[in-house]
C-alpha cells in the first residue's frame, strides 16, 4: 500500500483535523485521486523504530502547478511557507539544488481516517505472514444508545492465530453506527494488510443482513458508512458475511469495552 511520511509536527496537525494539503515533487509513487495510503508520523526521522502508522489518507483531489505559480497558502494547514524566493528555497532543502519555479509540484488534498497508532516496524514484521486469507470479527456497542460508543475489530488467520486487535473511540453514536464502523476499521487494516480473502464474522444480524442484501438500507446515518464499505470492498477478491452468536465475538467484543474503559474513565 502506498505511503505518505510527515515529521511529526506535521503529523500531529493532520491528526487535530489542522492539516488535510500536502505536496510532493517527483511524485515516485504515482498518487492519484481516490488513492488509500498510509499516513505515517515520523516521529525521530533518524530512527524508523520510532515511525508510526497513525491513519489513512484517501486523496480527494490533486493540483498540479509550477512551484513558481504556488501561493503560500495553497500548500495546506496553518504551517507558514513565506514568500516565493523562501519557499523555493525549502524544496531545495527537501529535493536538492535542481529546484527551480519550473518544477512541476503535485498539491495533495486529502481526507484523514485516524486508527490506532502501530510502528512501521510491527506493520512489516506480521506482513510476513500469508494473510491472503483472513478472519474478521467485528464489534461495536454504546453505553446508552445513543452515548458513548466504541468499534472493535480482530484479524486472524485461517488457522485462528491472532493477528491485529483493535479499537476506535466513536464518541457518542448508536450501537448500529458503532457495529458499522467496526466492520470499515477491520476491512480497512485487513487492505493494509494485502489480504485478498476476507470472512467476516458479527454478531449483529442488522449489518450481516444489510451486507448481504437481505435487509434495505434504510438508516440515512448508516448509508454513508455502508456505501464506504462497498468501496472498500471492492478492493478485495472475495468477501463474504457470517452471523454468529454473541458468544463467538468475544474477541471483537473484549475490544470494545477495554477502548470504552480507556476513553470514558
Amino acid at each position: 500500500m502506498k505511503t505518505l511520511k510527515f515529521n511529526h509536527k506535521q503529523s500531529e496537525l493532520i491528526r487535530h483535523g489542522m492539516k488535510t494539503v500536502t505536496w510532493r515533487v517527483n511524485d515516485e509513487k504515482n498518487l492519484s485521486v481516490d488513492d488509500e495510503v498510509l499516513v505515517i508520523d515520523k516521529v525521530d526521522k533518524k530512527n524508523v523504530k520510532t515511525w508510526q502508522i497513525i491513519g489513512i489518507a484517501k486523496i480527494n483531489q490533486i493540483l498540479a502547478k509550477h512551484l513558481g505559480e504556488i501561493e503560500g497558502d495553497e500548500l495546506g494547514g496553518p504551517e507558514e511557507y513565506g514568500s516565493k524566493e523562501e519557499r523555493i528555497k525549502m524544496f531545495k532543502e527537501y529535493y536538492g539544488n535542481d529546484i527551480n519555479e519550473l518544477t512541476p509540484v503535485k498539491i495533495i488534498h486529502f481526507d484523514f481516517t485516524p486508527q490506532t497508532p502501530r510502528t512501521v516496524e510491527e506493520i512489516e514484521d506480521k506482513n510476513t505472514t500469508d494473510l491472503h486469507e483472513i478472519k474478521l470479527y467485528a464489534d461495536g456497542g454504546s453505553r446508552g444508545n445513543p452515548g458513548p460508543s466504541a468499534s472493535g475489530y480482530v484479524l486472524l488467520t485461517m488457522k485462528d492465530v491472532v493477528v491485529f486487535q483493535g479499537g476506535q473511540y466513536m464518541g457518542i453514536t448508536t450501537n448500529n453506527q458503532a457495529e458499522y464502523h467496526a466492520l470499515k476499521f477491520g476491512l480497512e487494516e485487513a487492505h493494509i494488510r494485502g489480504a485478498k480473502i476476507i470472512h467476516v464474522y458479527m454478531d449483529s444480524l442488522l449489518v450481516i443482513n444489510q451486507m448481504k442484501g437481505v435487509y434495505k438500507m434504510k438508516n440515512a446515518e448508516l448509508r454513508t458508512v455502508h456505501q464506504a464499505i462497498w468501496q472498500i470492498i471492492h478492493q478485495f477478491d472475495h468477501v463474504d458475511f457470517t452471523h454468529v452468536p454473541r458468544e463467538l465475538n468475544k474477541l471483537a467484543d473484549a475490544m470494545v469495552n477495554e477502548t470504552l474503559d480507556a476513553s470514558i474513565a
